[in-house]
């Protein structure tokens, strides 16, 4: 077996990550060292993406039905991530029974004979038997990659997916540029034309090892990179070694030459602005089977792509490599735009009748290619949107999918940027300045599949065809069916207002328990971080936000949606729970203390209502408020007139919004009794006066929490039910109304007071 000798002192894009004192404490331990060197390939985006390419090892460990050791072959599973895998995520499967798949794998002409030149019987025929090869009790699935490692005869395998690779198996001219690359750097990688992954691709590496005994990789054109070793660390650096010097390649090439046939026009100069104003009405537009959260990217390498000529034309070719479009699907969708000349409406028409014109076309290529045993038409949307002068916007189920979906078109962009650097300066002047059937191209493994590829410049995307045979393969659906059922409140973002101590807090992480995205906002932002970094542990970092917020100020509500925005893409749920207590102060005329009181609890939540009902206004999709009004709204007593009052506001400012923002915005609201704990209306002093009102007993040694249990335990002796209201009591109240499960109510205020017959409904 070639092996490169110290190859790693020759890279100069790459670091060497290999460890020694690390490596060498891995000795004995095969898998252990295995999911070492996938860490180090998955810790560099250049190398691989996330959820992308693949590692094994081959070793032998003791049957555990006879003791006696076995060759075995470690793979990364299906779904796995190479950066952040271990030792459980690799599927372990004896190899010799992988190997005897080789004769009883019926091969691509029984597919034609039996069903369809694009059928999937024989693939899918094959993949059934890699559960019955699992090595005593592993139960990983087997990725599809599986025998694609086991027939290669090499101790260890790298399967990557790095932008310069495929950038040059995405060329037309990919295999002629190959051998000049393996001329000028002493390189033997043997080109293979496309196949899509399966038995069938594992037949021909095979094959292509045993025509090239001397290989040191192979390039699958419009797909990625193979690299072996004899050893963990000989693979490791033969295979940052062939990237780096494909990366170094290709570099040269981009010397003196516009990325993407140069700029068509500006980046618009108050880029968050525009994006604020529009992205609601984009995610609504791109939501119309499920919603969706949205990343948004303005990166140099975005700008660039999306403010240029070939902008256009690359986004309709779509991506090449499997792993990219599986997330970004086969095409993006590309919205021109002039800052310079164009407003925003105009940017809403365009972005209106682009979203009409793809899903058209999405449905037309479903039509076209479906079988009658192919999974279901999913999703028509798009799951990214390139706009001249903005950028790229990706949306998924959550933050982490769109950010990642994003990443992925990020690379594609990449790969045709390297592409078309790669192209021979003869032939650019003569390049039609639009896509074209990419006839004699490397890629084709068969004359009959050229008619297929397409090109623009020298950039070649994935034919139609085999993009659908790999996302709607059945087994690709079975990965999907495999997924756990999304939570109650995913693809949702609530913002909380008062979510830094209390209730609040509680309807946060009540929120981000059931899968929804969160911003917390808060007058005090030390607080709303706090609960923020709770929520993360609960979900993900990705899932929270906190701001600081002043109902007393539009602006500063206004700043907070804006912030929700440009984070999530949009809101679907407005809840508030801050107020204040107001108690007279020597010196301040009660007029100002009225005043301030009705500004942060009355005209505070007109305020934030009115804010967010443009934002839901542009987004289109069903959304819901609530706020909190008091039992107090309707017990009238002596001594707290003003904060009753205002409360009283509130329940009947809840009804006014119902009726005037529905249908698509349901306004709700709760009535809580006092709730004592956790509130910060009831700091200490404030709870020993009220003690010491009523005539508890107390003792000043005790903690803050314990004077509070006793209050609480007093108001509770005034209800039916005996029990103290708790934050998340009205938390869980709050919840139901802001999700489907009260979809018909609206306008109506649930008391949470524990059965108070003073505040029972007249």
């Amino acid at each position: 077996m070639p092996v490169l000798e110290n190859p790693t002192a020759e890279t100069k894009l790459l670091k060497n990550l290999w460890d020694l004192a690390v490596a060498d404490g891995l000795d004995g331990k095969p898998l252990e060292y295995l999911q070492y060197r996938s860490n180090l390939l998955g810790a560099d985006l250049r190398i691989t993406n996330f959820g992308g390419g693949n590692t094994s090892s081959k070793f032998e460990l003791p049957d555990p039905l006879t003791g006696k050791p076995v060759r075995v072959l470690a793979v990364k599973g299906s779904g796995g991530d190479l950066r952040s895998i271990g030792p459980g995520g690799f599927a372990l499967l004896y190899l010799e029974k992988l190997e005897q798949l080789a004769a009883r794998y019926r091969g691509e002409e029984h597919e034609k004979r039996t069903a369809n030149a694009l059928c999937a019987l024989e693939e899918d025929e094959m993949v059934a038997y890699y559960p019955l090869c699992a090595f005593g009790e592993n139960r990983v699935a087997a990725s599809i990659d599986t025998p694609l490692h086991a027939f290669l005869p090499f101790p260890h395998v790298d399967h990557l997916h790095p932008d310069w690779c495929i950038a040059l198996a995405a060329s037309a001219n990919g295999k002629r540029k190959l051998n000049e690359f393996n001329t000028l750097y002493g390189r033997r990688i043997v080109w293979l034309p496309w196949q899509r992954p399966g038995f069938e691709l594992a037949m021909m590496l095979g094959r292509a090892v045993k025509e090239n005994p001397d290989c040191d990789g192979i390039l699958l054109g419009s797909h990625g990179l193979f690299t072996w070793g004899g050893t963990q660390r000989q693979c490791y650096e033969n295979s940052i070694l062939t990237i780096d010097q494909m990366g170094a390649f290709i570099q040269e090439h981009t010397r003196g030459r516009p990325a993407f046939g140069g700029p068509a026009v500006l980046s618009a100069a108050n880029r968050d602005d525009s994006v604020a104003a529009i992205l609601p009405y984009l995610r609504g537009a791109v939501s119309s089977n499920r919603r969706v959260i949205a990343h948004y990217e303005d990166s140099e390498d975005a700008l660039e792509f999306a403010n240029s000529n070939w902008a256009e034309p690359l986004c309709a070719l779509g991506t090449s490599c499997p792993d990219h479009f599986l997330r970004t699907r086969i095409c993006p969708l590309f919205v021109p735009w002039d800052p310079a000349s164009d407003g925003l409406h105009q940017l809403e028409e365009r972005i209106r009748d682009g979203v009409i014109q793809y899903r058209g076309a999405y449905q037309d290529y479903y039509r076209a290619n479906a079988l009658p045993g192919s999974p279901p038409l999913r999703d028509s949307n798009p799951s990214v949107v390139v706009i001249a002068g903005l950028g790229i916007f990706g949306f998924g189920k959550d933050k982490r999918e769109a950010r990642i979906t994003t990443e992925f078109f990020l690379n594609a962009i990449h790969v045709m940027a390297g592409a078309n650097a790669l192209e021979d300066a003869e032939s650019s002047a003569d390049t039609a300045e639009h896509a074209t059937n990419a006839v004699g191209i490397p890629q084709a493994r068969r004359p009959g599949q050229a008619r297929h590829f397409f090109s623009f410049h020298n950039y070649v995307a994935l034919p139609r065809p085999e993009a659908f045979r790999i996302e709607y393969w059945a087994l690709e659906d079975a990965k999907l069916r495999r997924m756990p059922p999304e939570r109650e409140f995913s693809r949702r973002t609530f913002v909380v207002v008062g979510g830094g101590s209390g209730i609040g807090r509680e309807v946060a992480l009540l929120v981000a328990r059931k899968g929804g995205h969160v911003v917390i906002a808060d007058r005090d932002l030390a607080s709303a971080e706090a609960v923020s970094k709770e929520a993360a542990a609960l979900s993900s970092r990705e899932m929270t936000l906190a701001r600081a917020v002043d109902l007393a100020s539009q602006q500063s509500i206004s700043a907070a949606l804006r912030a929700a925005v440009l984070e999530f893409g949009g809101v679907d749920a407005i809840v508030n729970t801050a107020a204040i207590y107001p108690t007279p102060q020597a010196g301040v005329p009660v007029e100002a203390t009225w005043t301030y009181a009705f500004d942060i609890n009355v005209t505070g939540n007109f305020l934030l209502a009115e804010e967010a009902a443009a934002i839901l206004k542009s987004q289109n999709l069903p959304a819901s408020m609530v706020f909190t009004s008091s039992a107090n709204a309707v017990v009238p007593k002596h001594g707290s007139e003003l904060y009753d009052s205002s409360k009283a506001a509130v329940s009947h400012l809840i009804r006014e919004l119902a009726i005037g923002l529905g249908p698509l915005v349901r306004v709700n609201g709760i009535a809580p009794a006092t709730v004592v704990a956790g509130s910060s209306m009831f700091p200490r002093d404030r709870v020993i006066a009220s003690l010491r009102k009523y005539g508890i007993e107390f003792a000043e040694s005790d903690s803050t929490e314990a004077l509070r249990d006793k209050l609480a335990e007093f108001y509770a002796r005034r209800t039916i039910t005996r029990l103290p209201i708790l934050p998340s009591d009205c938390a869980n109240a709050i919840c139901w109304l802001a999700s489907d499960e009260s979809a018909k109510t609206t306008g109506h205020i649930i008391p949470v007071d524990g059965g108070l017959p003073e505040a029972f409904l007249r």
